[in-house]
């Protein structure tokens, strides 16, 4: 170290020092300071006070409110909880007098995923409904009150929480003949405890979703919490992510906690106000539970007693028939569209679902045969459904292949990069002179995609295929593992399902035979170009094992099966094609419309005048470059 650097170093030292001692504050200031710190202490502890006082000042109002709840309900503060069972041949229903709601349900003849002969919806603190009305002094919640049960039958209960000087609170429910619960709420002698001009009480309803199925994954897919608006359609929150506190702007007519296969509705009379706020949040695999729902809405009540409050509550399966028909039972004379539990998919798709599957679907189950042959006789009237456009779609490629040499040659002096736009215009042009429609070989296509999304749609929400087996598969409406583990590998799950890899199978195999047909007929680049879209072909194959194996074996089924008809169907069109007639056949179609121009359609005249221009214009550029060329 040199002596400037030493020089450098004690001049910083100093001036850090200095500028230290001249910097610290003096006695006044530190008094100052000290004062002022002391100042601070004693408003946070005066703050801290004022708030302790608040709350005991809430808890205390607290208190009073209850008093004056216990007051008024004294007898109905206390009691025994005891279980009733209300029940038909379809539902076994538990109302329990604390709180005097549901506190169990039962639908018979579903086996759960234990192997129980019925399906228990939900039990105990799975669900939970609570009534609260506003009085003047407090909240009445009917979850705090105990409840005294008369007129009690098989399929009809009335309970009451008495209060002082004549006041009750009223319950009665009567089970129909399916699943069909009526519900109503009355006040006995309450007008006087509430603000003259309240007309409505809270409703909370909570549950936590039970998983039913063996695909943890696929019914989750599709259990959701769905709404229906009094002037609108159908909707629901997310089926994958967590909504929370989501609010509704319009009126509702009901409210549904759902899964893949079963559904408990809460149906108002008066709908349900604007602005309900509704939870939907996803539960982790393993625990046994699918989502927790929660829904906070308001609804008329009527403090005099003079007009009850009345709820219909539907408890059962998504079956689109049967919604429909319960949905007749319905005392409100209201359009309810229960159906709409059962999802169908698009506009366009709902309407081929709505209209064509589920009357086929109707038609072949009647004859009460096996789901999965139902699935095999439904591709099968499809395919025959849609054969004739598909005959014509491969006709026209078949058309297009047996020209491949001609359009060869009138188009080879279209070699180069500039010149693909001429040779296009060539192709169509030549098309035309044969009769032929390159657009054609779109239509299986654009014909099979309305289908297969509509399947789509249809299978996974058919409650019919639900525990039915067909040859290996134990149950359709589920996946169908030939082996599984304990880890979940990131997107594959915890197995493999045959039928998925049936299905991607075939994808692969189909895709080999169209894309091969595809380049028979394609000129030039255009084959070169095929062979990159080749790989995206056998590549969707692979994706859709990644997507499928977790859906359900008879979608699966019905995607391979309908994928092994359509290969069926092309190969035996191959076979029964003679290339030699089908191109004697366009000569002389090529001759017709040679010999009399007329007979070309519009779009052959227009590709024909484009041509001649396109050409006009290559010779017009091919001058103007030698007389460049001359100049120089």
């Amino acid at each position: 170290m040199d002596k400037n650097t030493i020089i450098g170093f004690v001049l910083i030292a100093a001036v850090l020092f200095g500028f230290t001692w001249y910097a610290q504050p003096s006695e006044e200031e530190l008094a100052m300071q000290r004062t002022q710190d002391s100042i601070a202490e004693v408003t946070k502890q005066k703050a801290e006070q004022q708030k302790k006082m608040a709350e005991a000042q809430k808890a205390a109002q607290a208190a009073a409110a209850l008093n004056d709840t216990t007051a008024t309900f004294h007898t109905a503060t206390k009691g025994e909880s005891k279980d009733i069972v209300l029940k038909n041949n379809k539902v076994e229903l538990t109302v329990n007098t604390k709180g005097g709601t549901l506190s169990k349900a039962v639908i018979k003849g579903y086996k759960d995923l234990d192997g129980a002969a019925d399906v228990t919806l939900f039990e105990g603190k799975d669900q939970a409904m609570n009534f609260v009305m506003a009085a003047k002094e407090t909240n009445i919640a009917t979850q705090d009150l105990y409840f005294e049960p008369t007129q009690q039958t098989d399929t009809t209960l009335t309970l009451t929480a008495p209060g002082a000087d004549g006041k009750a609170i009223v319950m009665t429910y009567r089970l129909g003949k399916d699943y069909m619960l009526h519900m109503s709420l009355k006040a006995q002698g309450m007008a006087g405890m509430f603000a003259p001009d309240y007309k409505s009480m809270d409703v909370e309803w909570n549950s936590i979703c039970r998983q039913h199925e063996k695909g943890f994954t696929f019914e989750n897919q599709y259990s959701t919490l769905t709404y229906k608006e009094t002037e609108g359609g159908t909707d629901n929150l997310s089926e994958t992510s967590e909504e929370k506190d989501e609010v509704i702007e319009e009126e509702l007519d009901w409210i549904a906690f759902k899964n893949q296969f079963f559904s408990a509705m809460l149906i108002s009379k008066d709908n349900f106000a604007k602005n309900a706020s509704l939870t939907s949040i996803p539960q982790e695999k393993g625990s046994g539970y699918l989502k927790k729902y929660e829904a906070r809405m308001k609804t008329a009540f009527d403090p005099t007693g003079a007009k009850s409050t009345d709820f219909e509550m539907y408890i059962g399966p998504n079956d689109y028939r049967l919604l429909q028909k319960v949905e007749n039972q319905s005392e409100f004379g209201k359009d309810l569209d229960m159906q709409d539990l059962v999802y169908l998919g698009w506009p366009i798709v709902r309407l081929i679902n709505r209209w064509f599957t589920l009357y086929v679907f109707d038609w072949l189950t009647g004859f009460n045969i096996n789901m999965g042959i139902v699935l095999i006789l439904i591709t099968l009237l499809l395919k025959a459904i849609t054969f004739p456009l598909v005959k014509k779609s491969y006709m026209s490629s078949a058309k297009m292949r047996v020209l491949k040499p001609k359009l060869e040659e009138a188009t080879k002096q279209y070699n180069k990069p500039e010149d693909q736009m001429q040779k296009q215009q060539a192709m169509m042009a030549l098309y035309s002179k044969y009769g032929v429609s390159p657009l054609s070989g779109c239509l299986p296509m654009l014909i099979q995609m309305p289908i297969w999304i509509a399947m789509f749609n249809f299978v996974p929400n058919a409650i019919q295929l639900r525990g039915e087996s067909f040859l290996w598969i134990p149950d359709l409406s589920t996946y169908d593992p030939i082996i599984e583990w304990d880890t979940n590998i990131w997107g594959i799950g915890d197995h493999l399902s045959l039928t998925c890899i049936l299905f991607c199978v075939s994808n692969i195999l189909y895709s080999v035979m169209t894309m091969r047909q595809q380049r028979d007929q394609m000129v030039g680049q255009q084959a070169e170009q095929m062979k990159m879209m080749q790989w995206m072909m056998y590549l969707m194959p692979v994706m859709f094992f990644f997507m499928f194996n977790d859906y359900s074996s008879g979608l699966n089924f019905y995607y391979f099966i309908s994928l092994f008809f359509s290969a069926l169907i092309m190969w035996t069109l191959r076979k029964t094609t003679n290339d030699a007639k089908l191109l004697e056949k366009l000569e002389q179609k090529y001759q017709e419309n040679k010999n009399n121009p007329k007979k070309m359609s519009g779009l052959a005249a227009r590709l024909e005048a484009m041509q001649k221009q396109a050409e006009e214009l290559r010779k017009q550029q091919q001058e103007r470059e030698r007389m460049m060329r001359n100049r120089k």
